[in-house]
């Protein structure tokens, strides 16, 4: 079995025990994804399975949508609801106007400070462990890219009861200390990382609250299905029917169809003639309509070499 199907995560699940659900309803052990989510993130997160996990390269850099809910008021040292209060808890009244300006200064090339809960390295060792002992993380900044941020909204909440991001409410109160956000950005950006820098430049503390990804590159949140759907679909037999089409896949690459011999040749490493894409440097070559069976890269010419063969 390959393909590609978009999973829409749960919250409560890390990006590889999704990968380990999908592993045991399929069947199949060679399965992954392209982009993490956080554990209390949800929304896209495509998964690869079968030969077309070598596709994953193609995605590293992969830009990615989100939307969410920033609240202001006080810090944690994840950075996101899940985490501990870092900041006393303040009461903060959000100024439409003043928020959006906000966020204006970190839209385009910006430098961030990762989360010390987060999979950067220090010394070979995932800053996260460093800071589950309580032990210094010492991060650099990187650099960023951050397309769109907008805030589309910091409309008045209510208080539902005692929750972890809620350190000593009271019920039925009032509050406007949140904001809703969309944001497109490129791989590697933190949106945790947005709402602490915010909230420091406030001078009240803030953290992310809720966060959905709504696209990661070709893929989006209409494209998803749940964990049961998979399952129901696979105890049916369409399992496949759920999966994207294959022409739709890295949609940078333009797509032919080879013929028999041609096909044959490649499939065993050899270079072919494909004289209708005489200017494209890389191609999706596919086997009829829907079998993909290799990405190959022009010589000169309409001559292409296959670079990634994808076994039947």
């Amino acid at each position: 079995m390959n393909g590609v199907v978009i999973i829409d995560k749960p919250p409560g699940l890390t990006s590889h025990d999704v990968v380990n659900r999908v592993r045991r309803i399929l069947g199949q052990r060679s399965v992954g994804h392209l982009g993490t989510l956080d554990p209390s993130a949800t929304g896209v997160l495509p998964i690869v399975v079968g030969n077309l996990t070598r596709l994953a390269q193609f995605y590293a850099h992969s830009e990615k949508t989100y939307e969410g809910v920033i609240r202001f008021g006080f810090a944690t040292d994840t950075y996101d609801a899940d985490g501990e209060p870092t900041t006393p808890v303040q009461e903060v009244h959000l100024n439409y106007d003043e928020i959006r300006a906000l966020a204006a200064q970190f839209q385009g090339v910006i430098e961030q400070m990762p989360p010390p809960f987060s999979a950067k390295k220090i010394a070979g060792v995932p800053a996260y462990k460093l800071a589950r002992k309580k032990q210094p993380v010492e991060l650099k900044p990187i650099q960023v890219e951050i397309k769109e941020f907008e805030i589309l909204d910091t409309a008045a909440g209510q208080e539902k009861g005692q929750e972890k991001d809620q350190p000593s409410p009271q019920a039925g109160v009032h509050r406007n200390d949140q904001a809703t956000f969309r944001a497109r950005v490129a791989s590697g950006t933190y949106i945790r990382s947005i709402a602490h820098e915010m909230g420091r430049k406030l001078g009240c503390g803030a953290h992310l609250s809720t966060l959905r990804r709504t696209a990661v590159a070709e893929f989006a949140i209409a494209d998803a299905h749940s964990l049961p759907a998979l399952e129901t679909a696979m105890q049916q037999g369409i399992v496949e029917s759920l999966f994207v089409h294959p022409r739709r896949l890295v949609p940078q690459l333009p797509c032919v169809t080879a013929t028999e011999e041609a096909s044959a040749l490649i499939r065993c490493g050899r270079a072919v003639n494909l004289p209708e894409m005489s200017r494209a440097p890389q191609v999706k070559v596919f086997y009829g309509q829907a079998e993909l069976i290799a990405i190959a890269t022009r010589i000169a010419g309409t001559l292409f070499h296959p670079q990634i063969v994808f076994p039947t």
